[in-house]
């Protein structure tokens, strides 16, 4: 018999797991504009931050950063909507909602650009291809990019499928439990759950979507913290170019934020394209994710998708990433 699955709020993780300080200053005024508290959801799409902090990056760029650590874009998203940290990190699919409740939200870098995504099934459920999915359940965190890419995988084959809301931090007790018959899921999750099911997991890709991490900055931090942001995304861009490299003090610091083991966790990384840009066709995807939220209820379904090319603003990026 399946054990009912629960419902697992998703919390903070404490801020020392990533509290980073940079140089002080002895005015307050000065320090507050230099100092920037982060919302890291824990996922290699945005490894830069975990290679900036342990790698002494935002110290070289002189901005202080605190990190506090989410399971998910939407949760972190909500910190951001709340004032409770300058910018987030968020996949594309929860942006596109989060941006129709809170406008004064601003996209300032597509920090990656990932193509992993799969659907990962259990062999002892019947499943060896897409099409073995019909009618099985599916655990996955509703409104999140890992929801969007199962969708978009039954949607593209014709498959009808039960959708279970089950929170990232239960996803692999939910596999191997045999709680649900397959799961969608973000890294790091998604590699524990392949591991943890060894020779009964099957991964399987479908569908059209790669997922677009994000830096979203509230309207406060765009407006007062505008040099630190730079000297952020700047940290961010270094790194970039040391996980590009394979840099092993790079690998190490990812692995020690997600608790990936580093040789599987290097595979994973080759799966990214860290280069820091913001391009203006980001704001036809948002709208295609959002027409898509309408659809589930992220969005509801009265309300009138938003022009996002104007949440858009590539002002802090480093040159390069602006074209």
């Amino acid at each position: 018999m399946k054990t009912p699955l629960r419902r697992i709020a998703a919390a903070a993780v404490a801020v020392a797991a990533l509290a980073v300080t940079g140089t002080a200053c002895s005015d307050s005024g000065t320090a507050n504009a230099d100092q920037l508290t982060v919302g890291f959801v824990v996922d290699p799409s945005w490894a830069q931050i975990p290679v900036a902090a342990d790698t002494g990056l935002f110290d070289k760029h002189d901005v202080d950063v605190k990190v506090v650590n989410f399971q998910s874009g939407v949760e972190a998203l909500q910190a951001a909507a709340a004032g409770q940290v300058d910018i987030t990190t968020a996949a594309d699919v929860p942006t596109s909602a989060a941006l129709t409740r809170t406008p004064t939200l601003r996209v300032i870098a597509d920090g990656s650009r990932w193509e992993g995504s799969r659907i990962v099934a259990r062999r002892s459920a019947g499943i060896n291809t897409v099409a073995d999915l019909a009618g099985k359940s599916i655990g996955t965190p509703l409104g999140t990019s890992a929801a969007y890419y199962v969708s978009n995988a039954l949607a593209q084959n014709n498959i009808k499928a039960e959708l279970v809301q089950v929170a990232p931090s239960a996803i692999v007790t939910a596999a191997t439990q045999h709680n649900v018959d397959a799961v969608s899921i973000f890294q790091p999750y998604q590699a524990q759950t392949i591991k943890s099911l060894g020779d009964d997991a099957v991964t399987l890709s479908g569908g059209t979507y790669n997922q677009h991490s994000l830096f979203v900055a509230t309207e406060p931090a765009v407006t007062t913290k505008g040099k630190a942001i730079s000297a952020f995304l700047a940290a961010l861009d270094d790194a970039g170019t040391a996980l590009a490299q394979h840099d092993k003090a790079a690998t190490d610091a990812v692995a020690k934020a997600t608790q990936l083991d580093p040789q599987l966790l290097d595979t994973v990384l080759g799966e990214f394209d860290f280069t820091l840009q913001l391009k203006p066709d980001l704001a036809d995807k948002l709208a295609e994710l959002g027409a898509w939220a309408k659809t589930q209820k992220s969005i509801d379904p009265a309300t009138q998708l938003p022009d996002y090319a104007k949440f858009l603003d590539n002002q802090f990026l480093p040159e390069a990433g602006r074209s």
